[in-house]
């Protein structure tokens, strides 16, 4: 009889402990959701956004409510992201600490070219943007901070991937695909392999409309005191005002800022970056 009831307690222990799990896994999912929503989310889209009962929806966001990691505004009942979420969020931005050592040398970039400066790393295959200083002028490219883009068709991915040893490059993009966005995408891996190696002997890439028509960016990275590449910072415009024969002196902006990056923070690239040179 003791071992029958030593037995249920178990599995009504092991039970609990996987329900606490899968609770903690969708207010995880709830919270992304969330934090990727610009205007908030009302509790009916929240529950089916993830395929949930509105009353367990409901009840997910009154526990993270009670600890301010999701608010909700009572009049409309739509449901954000709070401010101790944005405080863990913001203590990443603290530990890498290229990201406020690189804001002055962005908007430097910003007085000096007129276009948005960005600075991204690679997390899990794909770009990520961690800084953006906006260009002043009426029509400029803007992304949220902690969106992400295709390494192999966004200058800070290319950038970031001509930094590390070739086969891992080529086999991340193996990985991911190489999927046409504009009809100047690179989508052949010889092609790509050629384009690296470009990169690397210039000290800059660029996104010439390979990502979005009508766009260009100019990427350099930023090295750690092992000369491993940690981030890219770029200036991204329309071609219009990013034209060719200004591509030469607009990275060479771009190298200086990047290499100034790497000073402040105490890093040294592996090898120095040829100049550009006109018609490059």
């Amino acid at each position: 009889m003791a071992d029958g009831t030593k037995t249920k307690k178990t599995k009504s222990a092991a039970a609990a402990g996987t329900s606490q799990v899968q609770s903690l896994s969708r207010a995880l999912l709830l919270l992304e959701r969330l934090a990727a929503s610009d205007m908030g989310m009302s509790l009916t889209d929240v529950a089916g956004s993830l395929g949930l009962a509105p009353s367990t929806a409901h009840r997910l966001l009154n526990s993270l409510r009670s600890h301010d990691f999701v608010d909700v505004d009572d009049t409309q009942g739509l449901w954000s992201i709070g401010v101790n979420a944005f405080s863990i969020g913001n203590a990443y931005l603290k530990k890498r600490d290229f990201i406020a050592q690189a804001r002055p040398f962005m908007k430097r970039l910003v007085a000096e070219t007129g276009e948005t400066s960005n600075l991204g790393i690679v997390e899990q295959n794909s770009v990520v943007y961690v800084g953006q200083v906006e260009s002043p002028q009426t029509m400029r490219m803007v992304v949220s901070l902690g969106s992400r883009a295709p390494l192999h068709a966004s200058g800070v991915g290319k950038a970031l991937l001509s930094a590390m040893p070739r086969k891992d490059a080529l086999e991340i993009i193996r990985k991911t695909g190489m999927a046409a966005f504009t009809a100047h995408t690179l989508i052949h891996p010889s092609q790509f392999e050629l384009e690296l190696g470009k990169i690397s002997q210039q000290g800059y890439s660029l996104d010439d409309e390979e990502q979005f028509e009508g766009l260009r960016c100019i990427a350099a990275n930023i090295y750690n005191e092992y000369g491993e590449a940690v981030a890219a910072i770029s200036i991204s415009g329309p071609a219009v005002r990013v034209k060719w024969e200004r591509i030469p002196m607009l990275s060479a902006l771009v190298m200086d800022a990047a290499r100034e990056v790497t000073k402040a923070i105490g890093g040294r690239a592996p090898k120095a970056s040829r100049k550009p040179e006109a018609g490059n």
